[in-house]
C-alpha cells in the first residue's frame, strides 16, 4: 500500500510542474481561453420553468463593521471554516426568470450593464447571460422587485438610462415604495450608505418616470407566484413562493446574504440590514419553515445556480446545494 503523506503530495506536484514545462511534440500549443461559459441554469417547479441567470460576483475587502455584532476575527473564522480567504468577501448576484406558461417574469435585475465595464466584467453580466439563455429582454412581461437596493434595481436601466425591459410592467413592494419615496424619510436618512440608497433608487425610478405597479404582501402577483413579507433587510422587503402542483420554491431575496456566513449564523447582523434584530427574526422564522417543510430555496446571494435546501444545525442552519440536473 502506498502511504499518502504531505511530502509525497508535494513531490508529485513538483514532478507535475516540471513535466508541464517540457515540450511535447504530440500536443499542439494553445493559449488559455481566459473566459467562463455563459452563466444560466434551468429547472422546473411543476409546470413553471425557472432560469437562473447570473449577474456575476464581486470580491472585496470588508470593513471591521461588515457584521455589526461580531468582530472581524469572528467573521474571518467563519470564512476560513467555509474555505474562503480571510479579509475578503465574495458576493454572488443571481436574478431569475420565471416562465409560468402565460407570463415571462424577471425577479430582481442585478447590478446593471454599466457595472460590467466598471467591474472589469466581474458583475453586470445579467443581460449578456440572458441573451445566451435564449431570452429576449423585450419579451419580458413583468419585472418583480424584492427591495430597493442597487444590486436588485440598477439593472432596470440600460447604460444610457433607458428602460432595460421596454415592454415589461415593473412591480414594486407597496411598503417599500411608501417608505423610500417619502421625502421626510429621505431627509432623515443618515449620511453615507443610507443617503446613497435613497438617491440611487430615485435615480432609477425617476428615469422610468415612476411608472410602477405596487403590490402587497400575501397576494398572488402572477399565476403560481405569491409574495411574502420578509422585513428587516429593508422595511418592505419581499420574498416569493413559486408553486405548481406539489412543487414549491421559496425565492428569498436577501432574507440572508451569503449563506456561508448568515445562514450558518442567523444571529449575525450585516451592516446592510436596515433593522438587524427584525432581519434576524425574519430569517429564523423563514428558515425554520423551510427546514420543516423541506422546501427548496432560491437565494439571490447564494453561489450559482443558487438553488438549495436548508436544515437546522446547532443554533443556526446549514445550506445544502441541490445537485446539478443535466435535464429540465
Amino acid at each position: 500500500m502506498t502511504e499518502l503523506t504531505r511530502r509525497a503530495l508535494l513531490g508529485a506536484a513538483a514532478a507535475a510542474s516540471a513535466a508541464a514545462v517540457m515540450p511535447n511534440a504530440t500536443q499542439a500549443a494553445a493559449p488559455p481561453a481566459g473566459s467562463q461559459a455563459a452563466g444560466w441554469y434551468r429547472y422546473k417547479v411543476g409546470t413553471i420553468e425557472v432560469t437562473v441567470v447570473t449577474d456575476g460576483a464581486n470580491t472585496f475587502k470588508f470593513t471591521d463593521t461588515h457584521v455589526l455584532n461580531k468582530t472581524r476575527a469572528e467573521l474571518n473564522a467563519a470564512l476560513e471554516a467555509a474555505y474562503y480567504p480571510k479579509d475578503l468577501m465574495t458576493t454572488p448576484y443571481n436574478p431569475i426568470v420565471v416562465n409560468t406558461g402565460g407570463k415571462l417574469i424577471v425577479f430582481d435585475t442585478g447590478t446593471s450593464e454599466a457595472a460590467f465595464a466598471n467591474s472589469k466584467g466581474r458583475t453586470g453580466q445579467f443581460q449578456t447571460n440572458l441573451k445566451a439563455a435564449g431570452i429576449d429582454r423585450n419579451a419580458i412581461d413583468m419585472v418583480v422587485i424584492s427591495h430597493f437596493h442597487g444590486d436588485h434595481i440598477n439593472g432596470l436601466l440600460t447604460p444610457d438610462n433607458k428602460p432595460a425591459f421596454a415592454n415589461a410592467e415593473i412591480l414594486v413592494p407597496s411598503v417599500e415604495w411608501k417608505y423610500f419615496m417619502d421625502d421626510g424619510e429621505m431627509s432623515r436618512a443618515p449620511k453615507g450608505r443610507m443617503e446613497t440608497v435613497f438617491k440611487n433608487l430615485r435615480r432609477v425610478f425617476d428615469a422610468l418616470g415612476r411608472k410602477v405597479t405596487q403590490y402587497d404582501a400575501g397576494k398572488e402577483i402572477a399565476p403560481g407566484v405569491t409574495s411574502v413579507a420578509t422585513p428587516g433587510h429593508t422595511p418592505g422587503h419581499q420574498s416569493f413562493v413559486l408553486a405548481s402542483g406539489n412543487s414549491k420554491v421559496f425565492v428569498q431575496g436577501d432574507v440572508t446574504h451569503v449563506p456561508w456566513v448568515f445562514v450558518r449564523n442567523p444571529g449575525w447582523h450585516g451592516f446592510y440590514d436596515q433593522d438587524g434584530p427584525m432581519a434576524e427574526t425574519t430569517r429564523r422564522k423563514v428558515y425554520d419553515m423551510l427546514a420543516a417543510e423541506r422546501m427548496q430555496i432560491q437565494g439571490f446571494h447564494y453561489p450559482f445556480p443558487s438553488l438549495g435546501h436548508v436544515e437546522k444545525s446547532g443554533s443556526g442552519y446549514r445550506e445544502i446545494p441541490v445537485p446539478w440536473n443535466p435535464t429540465i
